[in-house]
């Protein structure tokens, strides 16, 4: 015991300092694609190669829609290795309250070879607002009022590979230490303010979901996790998937990545209390509008 005494007073304070501090994660980590759209030439060789249709385009004989949503992506990289001007970035904070939040849009006029010519509207520099809801004000208020300083977690895997099981557990270490915020998991769902989904719905998992989620009292929150709790992922919706959590039960927040990570989980988790504002998924200035 002596020894685990000694060796705990040489290591010192490991907890991060996040959110006061930005978020340590490796420079070579993979988050958010960002795609420089002034200078795209092609849509169709990154479209070709995502897994999940998270770069997609629709197109008429003049011109072409690109579409890009992070609630589908899995930041595999393979776009960026087939088109020189999407690059991976490590940025991790990407939970919005609106699904809506996470795809961008860009309209180009093609050339007679399918190439982008003129881009005639990029992502917009801000994500649209929704108009002003005051049922919805009072009810986050509420929210904020009466778990903003304590929340108790029921997490639900509703059909998942286990990589977001894995950085969830990661939110109890002493790196990230989730209950500084006085947040913590329970096991009853009626002990519970928010429920956490991971993996897509699965058919067979529906059920136990929906009373998993009418057993909590009220107010009560649902945040999903990942590209399957946003949008189906790679399983999308088929035969034995329902698709993202939406699908089933109403979502206050969606948190993308696969999987995320510990910083991109507690940066959902405090968004959805209201301790931090989601940060915007959209364009930021360079070379030309990226997201």
């Amino acid at each position: 015991m002596f020894d685990l005494l000694r060796k705990s007073l040489a290591t010192g304070i490991v907890t991060s300092d996040y959110p006061d501090a930005p978020p340590a994660v490796a420079p070579n980590s993979r988050g958010r694609p960002v795609i420089d759209y002034h200078h795209w030439k092609d849509a169709r060789p990154a479209a070709a190669v995502c897994p999940t249709g998270a770069i997609a385009c629709t197109e008429t004989t003049t011109e072409r829609t690109v579409t890009l949503d992070l609630g589908r992506c899995i930041f595999c990289g393979l776009c960026a290795e087939a088109d020189p001007v999407i690059r991976m970035t490590p940025a991790c904070e990407l939970a919005t309250r609106h699904r809506a939040h996470l795809r961008q849009t860009a309209r180009y006029r093609l050339r007679p070879d399918g190439t982008h010519g003129e881009l005639i509207a990029g992502p917009p520099s801000s994500p649209p607002q929704p108009p002003p809801d005051a049922t919805g004000q009072q009810l986050r208020d509420r929210i904020h009022q009466v778990l903003g300083r304590s929340l108790h977690i029921r997490e639900v895997d509703a059909g998942s590979c286990n990589g977001c099981e894995i950085e969830v557990v990661a939110l109890n270490n002493p790196v990230y230490d989730l209950e500084r915020f006085g947040i913590h998991f329970v096991a009853s769902p009626r002990h519970a303010d928010l429920l956490l989904v991971t993996g897509t719905v699965t058919r067979n998992l529906e059920l136990a979901l929906r009373k998993t989620y009418e057993a909590m009292p009220t107010p009560r929150l649902v945040v999903a996790v990942g590209a399957c709790g946003c949008s189906g992922g790679i399983f999308g919706r088929n035969y034995a998937s329902l698709g993202g959590v939406d699908q089933v039960l109403p979502v206050d927040v969606y948190i993308p990545g696969c999987p995320p990570n510990p910083h991109a989980l507690l940066h959902g988790i405090l968004v959805a209390i209201g301790r931090l504002q989601p940060h915007s998924a959209s364009p930021t200035t360079g070379s030309g509008p990226e997201v």
